[in-house]
């Protein structure tokens, strides 16, 4: 594996610091991204990155926005990874897009993994590993005959209108718990 070309953050300074301060590494670590991948593509534009994204989702290159999303509450609870990882993978997505015939790349492939690889020297992952149950709660319990599942209030009303979930282990259909 390579080792990543932005320095990494010092987890005790992390810890120590407040929401808002948080919130600035974030936009340092967006603009410090950023000026490496245009040492390499001088006309990549620079991004304004918003801290509003909400559920799973860790982070986003918003191209209708014209700019990266983040999730406030995963950084909040994965301050090294989210600055290592995730602020990466935003701005490689960023760059491929940018790139002539960005648009019709898909999202993970080659050249995305190229930036992941060569500009920031980190392994490509499509997907966090990140806890998101306080990100997003689910407070509506279903069960089946191996475990529960927890739907959000989106699926839950689905789930009302009809709408059949089968669990992908036991293949059993899920019940929602009452009680």
């Amino acid at each position: 594996m390579n080792s990543p070309t932005l320095p990494t953050p010092s987890v005790s300074e992390l810890a120590a610091l407040d929401r808002s301060a948080l919130h600035a590494r974030l936009h340092q670590r967006v603009e410090a991204a950023w000026e490496l991948a245009q040492a390499v593509y001088p006309g990549l534009p620079r991004p304004p990155a918003w801290l509003d994204l909400r559920g799973k989702c860790a982070g986003q290159a918003h191209f209708g926005r014209s700019g990266l999303r983040f999730n406030p509450v995963l950084l909040g609870e994965n301050r090294l990874a989210f600055l290592v990882e995730v602020v990466p993978h935003e701005m490689a997505h960023w760059l491929v897009h940018h790139l002539e015939g960005g648009e019709a790349m898909r999202p993970h492939g080659r050249e995305w993994q190229g930036v992941m690889r060569g500009l920031y020297g980190l392994e490509p992952r499509a997907t966090h590993r990140f806890d998101t149950r306080t990100a997003s709660p689910a407070p509506h319990r279903y069960a089946c005959a191996c475990r529960s599942h927890y739907f959000s209030k989106r699926r839950h009303r689905l789930a009302h209108a009809g709408k059949h979930y089968v669990c992908r282990q036991c293949r059993q259909r899920l019940v929602w718990c009452t009680g």
